[in-house]
């Protein structure tokens, strides 16, 4: 588990009469490829189980990231996955969204996955939008490549303007790229989206890694079961 020493925002008061974000506006249909990649998955879920501390960071998705309030309709995007690092849980719920003065800082790390309807507006107006909201890193996930131009594209803010983060091809069927901001490597794996531990050379425990571990310990257990048995079998017919 990655844990990171920063410290959160002061608390925001949580009066009925403070600021709050609208709701984001209604998705296309076609934006069910967010859904499919980060949330049924499970994926968003074992990214925020293996950062930890809840108390002060945030992975989430669907709602604002602005400036300051009252600014969202001139400078507001909402991204498919947020993280942020050191801030206040309870202001974002507050305020249904994310607000950098309130935070007292950007979010570390934001994330757009390929779709029709917002395939240009991710590789340009979005991303020129995050630069300017100073969001550290923006990465883009395209299962197929077509929308993006590229299967996995990342940038790296750097005196402002966007950098593009070296992706290395491991195979024809694994891109990856290192995020600084969340200490993991994006993987690209056979149209799917995975999150890699370059701490223990392998992929973050999910669902389905989880299940399988514990289906391996079960079968491995009854396989001694069944050794011991026989072996007690066979000890009783030496001593008849």
């Amino acid at each position: 588990m990655t844990t990171h020493a920063r410290k959160p925002a002061s608390p925001t008061s949580l009066s009925p009469g403070r600021f709050r974000l609208p709701d984001i506006p209604e998705r296309e249909p076609d934006e069910v490829t967010q859904f499919d990649e980060l949330f049924k998955t499970g994926r968003s879920h074992a990214l925020a189980v293996h950062l930890g501390n809840p108390e002060t960071t945030l992975v989430e998705a669907d709602r604002w990231i602005i400036a300051e309030p009252g600014t969202y309709r001139d400078l507001g995007r909402y991204p498919d996955l947020l993280v942020a690092f050191g801030v206040d849980p309870s202001a974002y719920e507050a305020s249904n969204g994310y607000v950098i003065s309130e935070q007292g800082k950007p979010p570390d790390f934001v994330l757009e996955v390929a779709s029709v309807s917002t395939a240009d507006t991710d590789t340009g107006a979005k991303r020129d939008d995050y630069a300017r909201l100073g969001i550290p890193e923006y990465w883009r996930f395209d299962k197929t490549g077509q929308h993006h131009g590229t299967r996995l594209a990342g940038d790296r803010l750097e005196n402002g303007v966007y950098v593009p983060i070296d992706i290395d091809e491991l195979s024809a069927d694994v891109l990856q790229g290192y995020s600084e901001a969340l200490g993991l490597y994006l993987r690209w794996e056979r149209g799917e989206l995975g999150w890699h531990d370059p701490a223990t050379g392998r992929h973050i425990a999910t669902f389905d890694t989880e299940r399988a571990r514990a289906d391996a310990e079960r079968a491995a257990r009854m396989q001694a079961e069944e050794r011991i048995r026989e072996l007690e079998a066979r000890l009783s017919q030496q001593d008849n």
